[in-house]
């Protein structure tokens, strides 16, 4: 499958914004449609065909995109200066955390076509999972071109309402973070029980891998795969009779960090 598109404009070419350009890039996405700004980046590094252009230059294109993918510190400074854009029709996607569509029209000068989007980094090998949510103004053909260009990097999820935002940013937008943590905490604890470091980072992290193939393969769920696992009055009983502990396992531990996460999204916004 190829990407069809209109004219872009990508704000940041950081990890993430260099990672969606790139899933673009790869699913046949023209590079002459594309135009990046970042000032702390050589154009001789982007893709052939992509053009490389200064913010004041950028503020006079043409574009129907216009791709947002600085950080939450520095918007404020930034999407002002694309007023221009904003009322010469171009729609904003912005991939920044904790930015409301309240906020990001008002940046922009008043009313505008905008999409937020909440992404992680596996996008970056085209396996993130990407949260959308458009605002009354955005058009279907828009919502199509833009769930287009995200479905190269990953799979796509529409939300409902803007209120969901901050639960997704600490779920999915968040939890590759949670899943290398467990992995370093796996093989401290083999180090614990006696393991070499090297061997037991190695066992560790294969079986994050291993397992997280062995769910995408599958068609159960992941409660019915654990439960594959654990024989009774066995090892990995044993094991997840203390993870899954009602008041001190993993349960309450990643609600509690989650919630952490979430109001930090919430406070971002103001």
């Amino acid at each position: 499958m190829t990407l069809s598109a209109e004219r872009i404009l990508l704000l940041g070419c950081g990890r993430m914004g260099r990672a969606m350009l790139d899933g673009w890039l790869n699913r046949g996405l023209d590079p002459s449609t594309v135009t990046v700004v970042d000032p702390m980046i050589d154009g001789s590094t982007l893709p052939d065909g992509v053009r490389l252009v200064s913010p004041a230059d950028s503020v006079a294109l043409d574009v129907d995109l216009c791709v947002v993918a600085v950080k939450p510190q520095v918007i404020d400074d930034i999407l002002p200066a694309y007023m221009p854009l904003a009322r010469r029709g171009t729609a904003f996607f912005s991939i920044v955390t904790g930015k409301s569509f309240e906020t990001l029209e008002t940046l922009l000068g008043g009313p505008a076509s905008v999409i937020r989007c909440m992404p992680n980094t596996p996008v970056s090998v085209g396996k993130g999972v990407i949260a959308l949510l458009a605002n009354p103004r955005v058009s279907e053909a828009l919502k199509t071109v833009t769930g287009s260009l995200m479905e190269a990097v990953g799979t796509v999820v529409w939300l409902d309402d803007e209120s969901q935002m901050d639960a997704v940013t600490a779920l999915s937008g968040s939890g590759p973070a949670y899943v290398f943590n467990l992995v370093e905490a796996m093989a401290r604890a083999g180090v614990i029980l006696g393991l070499p470091e090297e061997l037991s980072m190695v066992l560790a992290r294969e079986t994050v891998v291993g397992a997280g193939a062995l769910m995408d393969a599958s068609p159960d769920s992941a409660a019915t795969l654990r439960a594959n696992v654990t024989s009774p009055g066995g090892t990995t009983a044993a094991a997840l009779e203390v993870l899954m502990d009602t008041g001190t396992g993993l349960g309450p531990l990643l609600a509690k960090a989650m919630k952490a996460a979430a109001d930090r999204s919430n406070e971002l916004a103001s």
